[in-house]
């Protein structure tokens, strides 16, 4: 029920959220209807008080025409005894209700109310009927303002609808107006006039319904008038934002329609000029670009010729260098060093060349990672030994096959963890593998001097150096981090890294169990656990993969699956038994 009741209030907020137009459009009836509102209360308010205020004002006329009526006929019978004013009080009563009464209606203008100390009041109606209960009709409040001085007095209240009085009866709305009486013997009487107040009543709720409907018709055409001119104002906005959006994607060709001479006609054609600047920009930048690339090939190209002879001509004296003076014997070492070294930049440069042309070719096929990450350690055993560095190996027990480039993904991992012997300090150098049912992954870790903010994203530029002042004791060229992150989004995969200084560096290798397949996360943790990484379970095992302290130049870590027994809960609750193999050192 709640879900059900939610996805409605999702889907408005989103509207809101999205949409100028709905909240535009919103705001408007919001700000109409508040204005609706109180100017229709406004004008019932006057229309209420203009009717009742000329209903007021003829009824106490009428009231003081008969009080003064009655009194002028008590003052005439002056030598009538006490005992019979009553009779004359009716017959005074009967004259005045039957002037009330319309010609042609059974409905009375007014009715006459007299009360006197008598325990039973009389109300005589244009019709004669007297009603017992009157006294129970004049407010007590009125009574009490006729009775205290000797002027006419009114107020609004409510009479029964039948012939008795009902608790659930809101009753007929009336004007009550009184005044006093006082026969020539001093005795003192009440008479009341109450005059119904149908018509002003029926008038108030046409008057009433009438502003609703005006204000619900204003409404609309409110709203209708809002999105119309919201429509005219937002249609070319989303315009050119799809516009944008094409454009971005590529299409440079895409062009905004000018009409007229408005401020949206020039709107649109200021973002014609801007993206047929753009697309100029863009297209020198590309052809900079492809003549760059070109360049780049064709020299490295060219070069392969010469530096053939040459290495031809070097490998003949490196070979014959015993023969030589130790100077010329020297030189030729330095010589076939330095053409390796020249020799590796020119592939670099070709295979940076073929990324940039989107001529690089993935050829994938089903490889364990664990046997290509024994294969880059074990050929950088030595370089770990001249540096007093150990590698520490943690894999798990269990296959961890990916269809991959192989060539590809050893010359990634041959990267980084060279880079991470040569720049860890002479310190441990980590490697762990990871995999889960989408991903594998290695991270190498090195506890050297690390990466300043900024520069994990830095490490990936081409010829990019932390230190300038450092120099390569590998022989690299300083493309080595820019071909692996074109191998790795070749594979659909992440290269990333992280750094901190003092604290070392971490780059890990993430990639998909299946070609073509897409990745969303990573078995592995970019930030190491040690500094509050994610520890990373062993798939369907609860303990987390272990490094045990190593010993030796090498050492291989390897976490095993351990089914748990069945009355401890199952997978989950097993502790995880790790395998430590020291090869030499």
């Amino acid at each position: 029920m709640a879900s059900a009741l939610a996805r409605p209030w999702q889907a408005v907020r989103g509207a809101w959220q999205r949409s100028i137009q709905v909240r535009v459009i919103t705001a408007t009836l919001a700000l109409s209807l508040v204005v609706v509102i109180l100017l229709g209360a406004t004008l019932m308010r006057q229309i209420s008080d203009g009717l009742l205020n000329a209903k007021a004002d003829s009824a106490v006329a009428e009231a003081s025409a008969g009080i003064d009526f009655a009194q002028s006929h008590l003052d005439a019978a002056a030598d009538t005894a006490t005992g019979s004013w009553s009779p004359l009080l009716r017959d005074i009563g009967d004259r005045l209700a039957n002037s009330g009464s319309q010609s042609g209606s059974d409905e009375a203008l007014y009715e006459v109310v007299l009360l006197g100390s008598e325990d039973n009041a009389v109300s005589i109606t244009s019709d004669g009927v007297e009603l017992q209960w009157a006294r129970e009709v004049v407010p007590q409040e009125l009574r009490e303002s006729v009775q205290g001085e000797p002027r006419v007095f009114r107020t609004y209240t409510a009479i029964p609808r039948g012939d008795a009085v009902e608790a659930d009866d809101d009753g007929l709305p009336v004007l009550a107006v009184g005044g006093q009486l006082t026969t020539p013997t001093g005795d003192d009487y009440e008479l009341y006039y109450l005059f119904p107040l149908t018509e002003q009543q029926d008038a108030l709720d046409l008057v009433r319904t009438a502003l609703v409907t005006a204000g619900l018709l204003l409404l609309l055409l409110l709203g209708a008038l809002a999105w119309l001119v919201t429509r005219q104002v937002v249609t070319p906005v989303r315009l050119a934002a799809r516009i944008a959006e094409r454009f971005s994607s590529g299409r440079l060709a895409e062009r905004m329609v000018v009409r007229g001479h408005d401020d949206l006609a020039r709107l649109a054609s200021s973002f014609n000029q801007m993206a047929a600047s753009l697309q100029h920009q863009i297209g020198q930048l590309e052809e900079l670009s492809r003549m760059q690339q070109q360049f780049v090939s064709d020299v490295s190209h060219e070069l392969r010729t010469p530096l053939t002879t040459v290495r031809m001509a070097a490998d003949v004296l490196h070979e014959s260098r015993g023969d030589f003076d130790p100077v010329v014997r020297r030189s030729a070492e330095l010589l076939q060093t330095q053409l390796d070294r020249f020799e590796s930049l020119l592939n670099d440069l070709l295979e940076i060349s073929r990324f940039d042309a989107g001529a690089a070719v993935l050829s994938a096929e089903r490889h364990d990672l664990r046997d290509l990450v024994h294969a880059v350690v074990d050929a950088a055993e030595p370089l770990a030994e001249r540096k007093a560095s150990r590698i520490i190996v943690d894999m798990p027990s269990y296959p961890c096959v990916a269809e991959i480039d192989a060539r590809r993904i050893e010359r990634v991992l041959r990267n980084l963890v060279v880079n991470a012997v040569e720049h860890g300090e002479g310190r441990d150098v980590v490697v762990r593998v990871a995999a889960d049912d989408d991903a594998v992954a290695v991270a190498v870790r090195d506890h050297g001097v690390g990466l300043k903010p900024g520069e994990s994203s830095l490490v990936f530029h081409r010829f990019w150096r932390a230190d300038r002042a450092r120099t390569r004791t590998t022989g690299g060229t300083g493309l080595g981090l820019s071909i692996s992150l074109e191998d790795a989004r070749l594979h659909g995969g992440w290269l990333q890294a992280w750094g901190e200084p003092g604290e070392g560096s971490r780059f890990r290798l993430t990639l998909p169990r299946r070609a073509e397949a897409e990745l969303t996360s990573s078995p592995l943790s970019l930030v190491p656990e040690e500094l509050g990484g994610q520890v990373v379970q062993a798939p369907g095992v609860g303990s987390a993969y272990r490094q045990l302290s190593p010993s030796g130049g090498v050492s291989w870590t390897e976490t095993e699956e351990v089914q748990a027994d069945a009355s401890t809960g199952g997978p989950g609750e097993a502790d995880v038994p790790a395998a430590e193999v020291s090869r030499g050192g």
